[in-house]
């Protein structure tokens, strides 16, 4: 993990978050899947005049009550207690029982109205024979109310079919205008500014337009006893906006090592006008190179800070403005320039770089930065034609250190990057550990929001598999926490998320692998245009002539390995 002092901010504990739980009630309208919701009183505590699904705290006596529900197999003690809060709190709130009579009917209407909401649910229920239906609530999700709130809550998503023949009545309380939307429908209304709610109800019902019917909704559910997604959202600033993102979203990485404790303070938007602080010792400066292959631009990458001076990490193309910029951010003091590869959105600024340090020796005791970073093979482009001043050798120790400090007080005050041979996106491409923050710079290696080109013969897909394996080692030796890739957003969390997303991407490589298999399979006198019609089908057809170097590279480790 990044080291405290480090941080942005200061470090700060968030609110605790009480346990809740809220039901979505489900019905089959004559158009689609319909979800029950209700608007808050616009005097509430929390998120006043949204529309919402029912529920409330999880209270003591929740759990207290088993004896009174049914129980699915392998619905464990906590999620039983869960959904008899759901039930209590529909009844309380809309007048909506989930619960049968002694014969194993629902709870009628006037099963209904001979309740008081106001007394003692369950000994009301017990006095009258019903039996609450917990077996027939599952978890949807989890969602968490964001780090930054003071008023926190952790709610289970709960759903559960509406009983036929109950109709439901607002307490006029807490809850106002019972209604029963398709998704869809609340969704547009949202949109258009007549139909207030709050993010997570929002990403709820998004979730809910994959489901025809409520019988999909439950089968889903039913499958496992976990909810199907669980969520912290963390906030970000987009145009000047305050702007929320989920775990599976691009920028939760980066929120979640620049604002860990949930402050809204850092700028989400792409710009190449000035660096941006992503720690107090890495700041992050994005070249002015966007497109399908660069994203929003290479990112080149400032590690160190006054006291020790700075290493560039991937100086980007010959742009003189973009060089001037780190060269300024830096306040001149560059002391090593590392080009991950040797591609041309990468390394070309290295010598114009290399070169305006040295026209202001003078001014800078570093005097002329060395260009680190390891030759281009003989398979590279002509385009991607490199070599360093020196070759930097695998596991090799690059270390900023105030002067004048020894022993571990200079290491905490030290910036040192461990250099990780990766072969694979290039034959020549290197990672890079900050050790002291468990930080991966990743190269074209990991990409946030897209994988990286792998283009024969400087590429090669057996070597990016395996590097692939090392960087997931490489987490666990060194607690990497956050990936830092050169083009995309920071990756990663406070747990195991890098890994995480270093699995996931493998997993994607052999997947697409696997449909250039059934392809070849399929057409074995084929082409490999032929094959990539078939493979890459799920891919825009513009962007097929970049894809169809990954399937060669595909093809080749297909061959090397003889599995077709």
């Amino acid at each position: 993990m990044p080291r405290l002092s480090q941080l942005l901010h200061p470090a700060r504990t968030p609110s605790p978050a009480r346990l809740a739980a809220t039901v979505l009630l489900l019905r089959d309208g004559a158009q689609g899947l319909e979800v029950l919701m209700t608007r808050r009183s616009a005097s509430a505590s929390f998120a006043p005049g949204a529309y919402v699904f029912p529920g409330g705290s999880v209270d003591a006596a929740d759990a207290q009550h088993h004896h009174l529900a049914t129980r699915r197999t392998g619905q464990c003690d906590e999620h039983l207690t869960q959904a008899i809060a759901a039930i209590r709190e529909s009844l309380e709130e809309l007048g909506v029982l989930l619960a049968r009579d002694s014969d194993g009917r629902w709870a009628t209407q006037a099963d209904i109205e001979a309740l008081d909401r106001q007394a003692d649910f369950f000994a009301q229920c017990g006095a009258r024979g019903l039996t609450l239906a917990a077996d027939e609530v599952f978890v949807l999700a989890r969602w968490i109310t964001d780090r930054d709130l003071p008023k926190r809550f952790d709610v289970p998503f709960l759903v559960a079919r509406m009983p036929d023949g109950q109709t439901p009545v607002a307490d006029e309380s807490e809850q106002f205008e019972p209604v029963w939307l398709r998704p869809g429908d609340a969704l547009e209304r949202h949109a258009v500014g007549t139909f207030f709610m709050i993010f997570p109800t929002i990403r709820t019902l998004e979730r809910l337009l994959a489901f025809a019917d409520v019988a999909a909704v439950l089968r889903a559910c039913a499958e496992t006893e976990e909810p199907l997604w669980s969520s912290c959202p963390r906030t970000g600033l987009l145009a000047g906006r305050e702007t929320r993102y989920m775990e599976h979203q691009m920028p939760f990485g980066e929120l979640a090592l620049t604002c860990p404790d949930g402050q809204i303070a850092h700028p989400l938007d792409w710009q190449s006008e000035r660096v941006v602080p992503l720690l107090k010792n890495v700041q992050r400066l994005t070249a002015p190179n966007p497109g399908a292959m660069t994203g929003p631009g290479t990112n080149s990458y400032l590690v160190g800070d006054p006291l020790t001076g700075y290493i560039v990490i991937d100086p980007g193309p010959a742009d003189p403005e973009h060089l001037d910029k780190l060269w300024r951010a830096a306040g001149g003091d560059i002391r090593m320039i590392v080009c991950t590869h040797s591609h041309p959105d990468h390394s070309p600024g290295a010598q114009p770089l290399q070169a305006m340090c040295q026209a202001h020796a003078s001014a800078q005791p570093s005097a002329t930065p060395p260009i680190l970073g390891l030759p281009s093979a003989p398979t590279a482009r002509t385009a991607s034609q490199f070599k360093p001043d020196r070759s930097l050798q695998n596991k090799e120790l690059l270390a900023l250190i105030p002067k004048g400090l020894e022993g571990d007080f200079a290491y905490e005050l030290s910036h040192t990057l461990e250099v990780i041979h990766t072969p694979g996106h290039a034959a020549n491409h290197l990672c890079l550990v900050l050790l002291q923050d468990g930080l991966l710079f990743s190269g074209d290696h990991i990409l946030n929001g897209s994988t990286t080109v792998v283009d024969p013969p400087d590429g090669d897909m057996n070597d990016y598999l395996a590097s692939l394996d090392l960087l997931s080692q490489i987490c666990t030796t060194h607690d990497v926490k956050f990936i830092l890739p050169a083009h995309g957003y920071v990756m990663g969390g406070p747990d195991n998320e890098a890994q995480a997303a270093i699995a996931r991407l493998k997993a994607h490589r052999l997947q697409r692998e696997a449909k250039v298999m059934a392809a070849m399979q399929a057409l074995p006198d084929g082409t490999p245009d032929d094959w990539l019609a078939l493979a890459y089908a799920d891919v825009p057809e513009r962007m097929w002539p970049v894809a169809k170097r990954s399937l060669l590279a595909h093809v080749a480790r297909i061959a090397s390995q003889r599995t077709y």
